[in-house]
């Protein structure tokens, strides 16, 4: 019998490395590597898929003080949410000032800043939250066998601790080019490494 399993991904944390690696970061190709994360006897049970939509509104600039407005599509994510065996949870994404870009670091004082050498920063927010939330769930109504979990968030290691002591096996899934935190490694059971699927 095949054991059942289940895929958890933390989306800001894949899409990073995903880019990284040239990936087109798009429903399809998030798919395949929700599959790629399960192992030939295993059963996937359902892929969690944990994002936030993006940012909508305005702030004000740096340099300049005019207003910035930011918007985007949350389309893909209802896409995603279509697919077979995906469910999405979704947190905020917080707007958290201007940034100065690495290009202007050192500080040159002769080369006058403008708005274009800073970066918006955003946090998301309530993304950990739901992923403990769901181990938990699926620690105590015993649907599965393992988690296979994609994420780099330490704050995940007490849901993991949680699902362990359940009786639950945790793999930590490992992308190309991610260097996993050593305490996240010490509280899962596994180590999987996948390779990026083909596009």
């Amino acid at each position: 019998m095949k054991q059942k399993i289940a895929v958890l991904i933390d989306g800001g944390h894949l899409r990073s490395y995903a880019r990284k690696a040239k990936k087109s970061y798009v429903p399809d190709y998030i798919e395949k590597i929700g599959h790629a994360c399960a192992l030939a006897d295993e059963v996937i049970h359902r892929i969690l898929y944990y994002d936030c939509p993006p940012f909508e509104g305005e702030a004000v600039q740096p340099v300049s003080g005019t207003k910035k407005a930011f918007s985007g599509s949350d389309q893909w994510l209802h896409e995603l949410s279509r697919k077979d065996l995906f469910a999405v949870r979704t947190g905020v994404l917080k707007f958290r000032g201007f940034l100065l870009r690495q290009s202007r670091i050192p500080f040159t004082p002769t080369v006058p800043l403008t708005d274009a050498d800073f970066e918006a920063k955003f946090e998301q927010k309530g993304v950990d939250m739901r992923i403990g939330l769901d181990m938990a769930i699926l620690s105590a109504n015993g649907s599965i066998d393992l988690i296979a979990l994609v994420t780099n968030d330490t704050d995940c290691i007490p849901a993991m601790k949680h699902a362990r002591r359940a009786g639950l096996q945790v793999a930590l899934v490992v992308v190309p080019g991610y260097h996993p935190a050593p305490e996240l490694l010490a509280h899962s059971d596994f180590r999987r490494n996948i390779a990026w699927p083909t596009s």
